[in-house]
């Protein structure tokens, strides 16, 4: 095992930082980082995040460990031996566009969900081939495990451009739920094996098995909230967003109880009702702002006005841990199973193997070997196909500069009745993207 290890956090400035380096720490003695580097475009929050982690290295007498903070891409990634990357082109602002603009047109405004997440998905792409190419140029051997949304539009670009990169696209939202539903019901998460298969944001439970009760828990759990409407988790908690979120998973199971659903899939199954439960004026971006954003930026002020003594305040449950989780199994060579977001390779066998999905895998110094699953059913296959395809469409529109594949993109989303609407957004979001997106001709 490297005893000198340097990480880089490629969206350094980001407000889930914190947790991340907080993870990092705790696993100090399987993952010795000698040098942690911050890189962000966005000086300001650059600047912020620096005062905070220096905080937290005081507090947790790592005063030992280099901090850089840096714009320069040479700086931040010159061999680097784990890059993590959690960035967001075009802010918060542009996430509000992402929201606003289809809800204007009474469709689904969500960062991943929709055209929202199609818009942010063709902004993002450019931003993380960036940063793969900064790490290939800079540190070619080095692991780059991936955080930045939408995640299946940003692996198969990654794919196509970058194949033979290091690189581990993973998301925690799955984490997220069985938290949530572990402690709503009184499981202790921790003893669960979930087999789930899905895309991004997009997928279902087939079986959760409880090593301590020793079934597969996930029928009763099925029962219980077809009965019950689920409180937030505690990294939740006050957060009206996802209190209704969770209270709709009683409705998705009411429907189809033949499997545990991805949260997410509200949007897809209930776009009306999403729809209808939104304010379009203050949208979820405005939450976030108003919230955690102004939050952080509260305690680095504090810290720049010489206060110090218990002001570090964030929990963002598994978020953290999750990504240092997968840098510890492949440091030590100690696989251990997560859920990934990778090419499909036959792990669903009745699903095109070019398909990028998410399902389990071990992840060790070889990095990610995948599960074979079960034949999927008729229903699932059928909205993942088609979200597959109009994935890769929106992918294509990126690489060719292609109008006509974004407009067949944004008419296959689930979330879109008609290719008149698409057209409506997708001409609104290629101006409020003029800076971000290719040119589409």
């Amino acid at each position: 095992m490297k005893d000198n290890l340097i990480i880089t956090i490629a969206g350094g400035g980001s407000t889930y930082t914190p947790g991340i380096v907080s993870a990092l720490l705790s696993n100090s003695s399987k993952f010795p980082i000698t040098e942690m580097r911050l890189y962000d475009i966005n000086p300001k929050r650059n600047e912020d995040m620096k005062l905070i982690i220096n905080q937290l290295l005081i507090d947790k007498d790592r005063q030992d460990m280099k901090l850089v903070v840096t714009e320069n891409p040479e700086e931040a990634f010159t061999n680097v031996d784990f890059v993590f990357s959690q960035i967001r082109v075009g802010g918060l602002a542009m996430r509000e566009q992402d929201e606003k603009i289809p809800l204007k047109y009474d469709l689904v405004g969500q960062e991943t969900c929709g055209l929202g997440g199609f818009a942010y998905g063709l902004r993002s792409i450019g931003g993380i081939l960036e940063i793969v190419g900064y790490v290939q140029q800079y540190a070619p051997d080095a692991w780059i495990l991936n955080y930045t949304n939408p995640e299946s539009i940003i692996s198969e670009a990654i794919r196509r451009k970058y194949p033979d990169a290091n690189m581990i696209n993973v998301c925690d939202m799955t984490i997220s739920l069985e938290e949530t539903i572990a402690s709503n019901f009184g499981y202790n998460r921790k003893n669960w094996i979930p087999t789930y298969y899905g895309l991004n944001h997009y997928g279902w439970y087939s079986k959760i098995y409880d090593t301590s009760l020793k079934r597969d828990v996930m029928p009763e759990i099925i029962d219980k909230l077809r009965q019950v409407n689920m409180d937030v988790a505690e990294f939740n908690e006050g957060d009206r967003y996802w209190a209704k979120t969770y209270q709709l998973m009683s409705a998705m199971v009411k429907y189809f109880p033949e499997a545990l659903p991805n949260n997410y899939l509200e949007y897809y199954w209930f776009p009306d009702i999403m729809v209808e439960n939104e304010d379009k004026n203050f949208t979820r971006a405005n939450m976030v702002m108003e919230g955690r954003e102004a939050n952080t930026r509260k305690m680095a002020e504090q810290i720049r006005n010489g206060e110090t003594e218990d002001i570090l305040h964030f929990n963002f449950g598994e978020h953290g841990n999750y990504i240092v989780d997968i840098a510890v199994a492949i440091l030590n060579d100690e696989p251990k199973r997560f859920m990934v977001i990778t090419p499909n390779k036959g792990s669903i066998p009745n699903l095109r193997d070019d398909a990028v999905v998410e399902v389990p895998a071990y992840i060790g110094a070889t990095g990610v070997e995948q599960l074979a699953l079960h034949p999927i059913n008729d229903f699932h296959k059928g909205m993942m196909e088609a979200q597959v395809a109009a994935e890769k469409l929106l992918v294509d529109a990126f690489f060719e500069n292609s109008y006509d594949k974004a407009l067949q993109a944004f008419t296959l989303n689930q979330t879109v009745p008609s290719a008149r609407a698409a057209k409506q957004v997708l001409d609104d979001m290629l101006i409020a993207n003029k800076d971000y997106w290719p040119e589409l001709r």
